[in-house]
């Protein structure tokens, strides 16, 4: 009876065409108990036994069984499916799912999942940043190319997966470790000065959007919140409102959403003025659901929404500013104004104040250069 071959061991010969030829048993089939044979080769005996001990070495840390089933695209499905459903959190689901199958399969996915290197990750990254924006309507004037905040997240999602299958044993390496990512890009925060502030309010009640950018000054409320508002969440009696949901662009489409973390479901006050705006928008939109709804009766693009800020603040002769940028705006005067780091943080719906102090700390700073003037002043007048 023959000796069964354990995993791992191998043989040299030479060849009939001269090469060198390294065969070795890289594990049994788990129905029928035959071994499964692999084999390297090599012009010379010396260069065979060197290719065959490193790929015995690489068997140790696979399961032949897996190995080599999955192409890039199936295992990504498989990852997201069994990995990531249950451990991301659901409003992360379709942003996820749009990344694998706009940017992932149509690019990589028919590799053979332990054949992906690292250089062809880059210059699927390098594509991405050139060329990688899918088309629709809202997005003709804009660069072709993704961020490299998103060039990023693709890559985490693509990390994450690898390092899934190396655990499984279904790659031997991974190719994600020592790519070169993108730097990310440092986008300046700038707000609207308060000496601004009422030529906007003015064109912006001229071009019938007043109510809309007046409760996102008034509030600080992130795009996708703002849109998600429904009169539901609004109590005018009470004077609170309620932040619940967001509207975002998935796969080209304008879909409500879950808010992506805990912190961001929260009950803002609202000031006077700002119920007083509100219950004129209550009479403008009649029996909309939704606070500020679209010409159609369902919620506002995104887009739109930053399209229609940007052309108020050219006809009232300012410079552009993004929409976040209200939020800033919204921010600063607060603090500016004596609002404590901790209220404005959960106002904001920030995770932490921390993470508030860090963003706004140039406004902090300049508060507590007043402070310290002013406490001079006062022992100075003592002595």
């Amino acid at each position: 009876m023959a000796k069964k071959r354990a995993n791992g061991e191998g043989n040299i010969r030479k060849r009939k065409d001269g090469r060198w030829e390294g065969r070795y048993t890289a594990g049994h089939d788990p129905e029928t108990g035959k071994p499964i044979y692999k084999n390297v080769l090599g012009r010379t005996q010396a260069e065979a036994k060197m290719k065959l001990k490193a790929a015995i070495e690489e068997t140790k840390s696979l399961d032949i069984t897996k190995a080599g089933k999955y192409t890039v695209g199936a295992w990504m499905d498989e990852w997201f499916e069994n990995y990531a459903k249950v451990k991301v959190r659901p409003s992360s689901h379709l942003t996820y799912r749009g990344y694998i199958d706009n940017h992932i399969k149509p690019n990589i996915g028919k590799i053979p999942l332990e054949k992906l290197t690292s250089l062809e990750l880059q210059k699927l990254y390098k594509k991405l940043l050139e060329k990688g924006r899918v088309d629709r309507i809202e997005s003709k004037h804009q660069a072709k190319g993704l961020s490299p905040k998103t060039v990023q997240n693709i890559h985490q999602i693509i990390a994450s997966a690898m390092k899934l299958a190396k655990e499984q044993k279904i790659i031997a390496s991974d190719p994600t470790e020592g790519c070169a990512l993108p730097k990310l890009e440092h986008r300046e925060m700038k707000t609207l000065p308060v000496e601004q502030l009422a030529s906007f309010l003015r064109e912006a009640k001229d071009s019938g959007v007043f109510e809309m950018y007046y409760v996102e000054l008034a509030t600080g409320l992130r795009r996708g919140e703002l849109l998600g508002l429904k009169w539901e969440d609004i109590d005018l009696e009470k004077g609170d409102l309620r932040v619940k949901r967001q509207i975002a662009r998935i796969n080209g489409e304008i879909v409500e959403a879950p808010l992506k973390t805990k912190t961001a479901y929260r009950t803002l006050p609202l000031a006077e003025d700002t119920i007083a705006v509100l219950k004129q928008q209550k009479k403008k939109v009649g029996n909309s659901s939704w606070v500020f709804p679209s010409p159609t009766g369902g919620p506002i693009s995104p887009d739109s929404v930053l399209h229609m800020l940007h052309r108020v603040l050219k006809r009232a002769g300012l410079p552009r500013v993004r929409f976040h940028d209200l939020r800033h705006t919204f921010a600063t005067l607060a603090l500016q104004n004596g609002v404590d780091i901790k209220t404005v943080s959960g106002m904001l719906g920030h995770f932490s104040a921390g993470f508030t102090l860090d963003t706004y700390a140039h406004v902090t700073t300049a508060a507590q250069k007043e402070a310290a003037k002013a406490l001079g002043k006062v022992l100075t007048a003592a002595l």
